[in-house]
């Protein structure tokens, strides 16, 4: 008795075991971390496939209504249930079992869900990096930058209005309309300010599509007045959209950090062959008529 009493206060002040049982497994969150990429690439493949989405710049998703983007982004919610679901659980089970000797009776249970966290943690900063190389690169090669004169934000979002702003049936050949565009685009994306477009742009946006298009003033007026109405509608309706996703993508990100805890810790117990702990199968506080619990 005493000589195991002496070997268990050897190996925990060494921290042979100990220190071995509170620390990072990389290996296990690197799996677990490209297992939920994984996942998530085929579930969000899947939901742009059948038309779950409203990022597209074009006319038809742009217009999309709000159901559609809230249908959208409760899938964004679910696909990242599923896949941090799935990561964290890999995590844990490929997780090397806690020693035996333990002071704290509940940290095996810790110590798997700190590596779901760590995968969830590794496969966001992953996700995020992919999407700004992504972003990048999509700048990069666009023919918006060939010139910082015609370089507008609101060609992407009012590409359609434009085209509408100065079509005209006769037009000279080789005319090179990108500078235009893009100023009446910039005079545009004012028209959902609380002000609103000035007289003054107004005025200037009448005079551009009577010269350009050679309409009358009236019709150019008649124009010009349409097509502000529809470019506050539009951008209405994108920041709408924007904003549904973006608090979607938020959400889906914090409640997959609890999910992959959860199946980090659901992962190891089936590691070492035990049941799941109450608070994930029946936990008896939220039982209608609690169990009687054994007095120690």
């Amino acid at each position: 008795m005493t000589m195991e009493t002496l070997i268990q206060e050897d190996i925990m002040e060494g921290g042979g075991v100990a220190a071995d049982g509170r620390t990072i497994q990389w290996s296990s969150v690197i799996a677990g971390a490209l297992a939920a990429g994984a996942m998530s690439f085929i579930l969000v493949g899947f939901g742009v496939a059948v038309g779950l989405g409203v990022s597209s710049a074009s006319p038809t998703w742009r217009d999309a209504s709000a159901a559609l983007a809230l249908l959208s982004g409760l899938y964004l919610i679910i696909q990242a249930i599923i896949s941090f679901g799935f990561g964290g659980y890999v995590a844990g089970r490929t997780t090397r079992p806690a020693p035996t000797i333990t002071t704290i009776e509940d940290d095996g249970e810790r110590r798997d869900g700190l590596h779901g966290l760590m995968s969830w943690a590794l496969a966001v900063l992953l996700g995020a990096a992919l999407l700004a190389i992504l972003g990048a690169a999509a700048i990069d090669r666009s023919p918006m930058r060939s010139s910082a004169s015609n370089t507008s934000a609101a060609e992407p979002l009012l590409s359609y209005e434009l085209d509408k702003l100065f079509r005209a049936p006769r037009r000279p050949p080789n005319t090179d309309l990108r500078e235009a565009r893009a100023e009446a685009g910039r005079i545009l994306m004012t028209s959902s300010s609380h002000s609103g477009i000035s007289t003054d742009d107004r005025t200037y946006l009448v005079q551009q599509v009577a010269a350009l298009t050679g309409l009358a003033a009236p019709d150019s007026e008649r124009r010009v007045d349409a097509l502000i109405a529809d470019s506050r509608t539009a951008i209405n309706r994108a920041r709408r959209n924007s904003i549904i996703v973006a608090f979607s993508v938020a959400a889906a990100t914090l409640i997959g950090a609890a999910v992959a805890w959860a199946a980090a810790v659901a992962g190891g117990r089936h590691r070492d062959g035990e049941p799941l702990p109450n608070w994930m199968a029946s936990s008896n506080r939220f039982h209608r008529s609690p169990r009687a619990m054994p007095v120690p």
